[in-house]
């Protein structure tokens, strides 16, 4: 029996898959299969962007697949460096390339979302032939394949159990090998998913998944712990809608009571099982949580900062600073909770790291577009913060964007805010850009800071975009084009209002181009072209007395 798995992407509130991440779902399927006895050799994935390029193996496989799955959904909108997320055309494409069975799934069962915030429904897909998984994709593969498989069109859609997963994500290790990122893949890790709220906010989807289903931490861990064995070096526990409320206890209010010890182990067990791990990072922490539990909140906060690697991000969802748009949609804390939560997060992580980044800092989703929401939204969230940069407190991360309502949400169909508020929604996105984001950049990285371990992506004529491996990496620009997948550190010189220019650290002086010469620290094009008509330099000594540059040395090499 032969698959082939299609990595579409995927991303939402919860889960991110977009190459160098390589989201659970696909682990999930792929060890679906092997328990139902398909050999690693004959399992073979592609993500979109490496079948785009692939003209004659991937083709192929597909043709000769008796099963063909396809992951997919974006319930986010994002932009990406170097992947566009799987389109409809594509889909069709790729399912009538074969004659096995075909399977669709992913987030996509809500809907497939389009520019400006529309949506399609999956049955836009005309191939008949198509079976498009209503709830959990790896529990459809596992129960239309193996001796015991439903025929498709009598099956009965369901969720998977987090004892399957447990089994499943160790039993699909190994596909993270076949990653045309590979080594160099971020492995998204599942706590949870599910909201256990009451009350739900408008426009989210997690609570489509239900009630917060916990992992047992042993599961986790082993999960962890294969990845390792398989080469995986870079981690994120980022699959959960709040890392605070991993087997939090209910108390029977609207946020669960946090579990300190729980999270200890999680992280000392990871770290145990992969002692020479390279990134473990963290995403969405609610602010709800925070505010309601601020000393075992803390003491969460000390554990993820002993155990993590620098440059980590606590995404919170505040959404809105607007009380009003907060008690319309249900969010899940007020402006004065959100302020509370951004000051115990700088206290516990502003420290710088080894890498070059603060160890551990906020970052806020506003979302604009909500219930409730008028032009005095806009003058608050921009008030909110103005406070927190004059305050010197340090947001790793503001993303701004309009409302994507789905179905099943309260937003659904309520989208002429969005459209009345459109250009006020861009100017304010413009001035808080300017005004907020670039001088917070350099509050967080000024110039002359050293970054380690930048992955080099994408040359762009003479640009190349690199970043470290994280939760929400900065885009560095450097003035050079380099040598692609390769890691390298870099100096900052320069910040835009959403990512820095840097040189290669240190540089050397002998080989450097114009253009990394002019971003030293203090050095223009006409400087520049006098250090270049001295080359070369023997030593630092040499350096300093030809050039007089003594205060460059500290960036250069020889």
């Amino acid at each position: 029996m032969r698959a082939v798995i299609i990595d579409g992407y995927v991303d939402e509130p919860a889960c991110f898959g977009v190459p160098p991440y390589i989201s659970p779902y696909i682990r999930y399927i792929a060890g679906a299969l092997r328990e139902n006895g398909f050999q690693e050799e004959n399992i073979a994935y592609f993500t979109i962007d490496n079948l785009r390029k692939d003209i004659t193996e991937a083709p192929r496989l597909i043709n000769r697949a008796d099963i063909v799955v396809v992951l997919a959904g974006m319930t986010v909108p994002g932009k990406y460096l170097r992947s566009t997320p799987i389109n409809l055309g594509e889909i069709e494409s790729i399912f009538s390339a074969t004659n096995g069975t075909k399977i669709l799934g992913g987030p996509i069962r809500l809907g497939f979302s389009l520019e400006g915030g529309k949506k399609a429904e999956c049955d836009i897909i005309t191939n008949t032939d198509v079976c498009i998984s209503s709830k959990d994709i790896e529990a459809f593969v596992f129960d239309t394949t193996g001796d015991s498989a439903q025929s498709p069109e009598d099956f009965e859609h369901r969720f998977r159990t987090v004892e399957e997963i447990g089994r499943w994500s160790t039993k699909g290790s190994f596909i993270i090998k076949k990653h045309p990122d590979y080594p160099n893949v971020m492995c998204e890790i599942e706590t949870y998913r599910g909201c256990g709220r009451k009350q739900h906010c408008s426009f989210c989807t997690e609570p489509s998944y239900g009630s917060s289903d916990y992992r047992p931490i042993k599961d986790v861990v082993s999960e962890v712990s294969e990845l390792y064995k398989h080469g995986a070096r870079f981690f994120r526990i980022g699959r959960q809608p709040d890392i605070l409320s991993y087997h939090a206890k209910d108390k029977g209010g609207e946020i669960p009571e946090p579990d300190p010890q729980a999270i200890h182990s999680l992280y000392k067990g990871i770290r145990n099982v992969a002692p020479d791990l390279k990134v473990l990072h963290m995403d969405n922490a609610n602010p709800g949580t925070i505010a309601a539990y601020p000393e075992l909140t803390r003491e969460i906060f000390k554990t993820i900062v002993k155990y993590h690697t620098p440059g980590d991000v606590a995404a919170l969802g505040m959404e809105s600073a607007d009380p009003e748009v907060v008690r319309a949609n249900g969010l899940k804390a007020m402006p004065e909770e959100i302020y509370e939560a951004i000051k115990i997060i700088n206290d516990a992580g502003r420290s710088r790291g080894v890498n070059g980044m603060p160890e551990l800092l906020p970052g806020i989703n506003i979302v604009h577009g909500l219930m409730g929401e008028s032009k005095k939204t806009f003058e608050l969230n921009y008030e909110f913060l103005k406070k927190v940069l004059d305050e010197d407190l340090l947001l790793r991360r503001i993303n701004i964007r309009q409302v994507m309502a789905f179905p099943g949400t309260r937003m659904y169909g309520n989208d002429e805010l969005v459209r009345k508020h459109k250009q006020i929604f861009l100017k304010y996105k413009e001035k808080i850009r300017k005004e907020i984001d670039m001088p917070m950049l350099k509050k967080i990285i000024p110039a002359g800071t050293v970054l380690k371990n930048l992955m080099c992506e994408l040359n762009s004529e003479r640009i190349c975009f690199g970043r470290q491996m994280g939760s929400y990496p900065l885009l560095v620009g450097i003035p050079a084009n380099q040598e692609l997948g390769k890691f390298i550190d870099v100096t900052v010189t320069r910040h835009g209002h959403r990512s820095i220019t840097g040189i290669p650290y240190p540089l050397n002086i002998n080989t450097a181009s114009m253009s990394l010469l002019q971003e030293l620290p203090g050095i223009g094009k006409k400087q520049a072209n006098l250090i270049n008509r001295e080359m070369p330099f023997k030593n630092a000594e040499d350096f300093v007395d030809r050039t007089g540059k003594e205060e460059l040395l500290p960036y250069i090499g020889f």
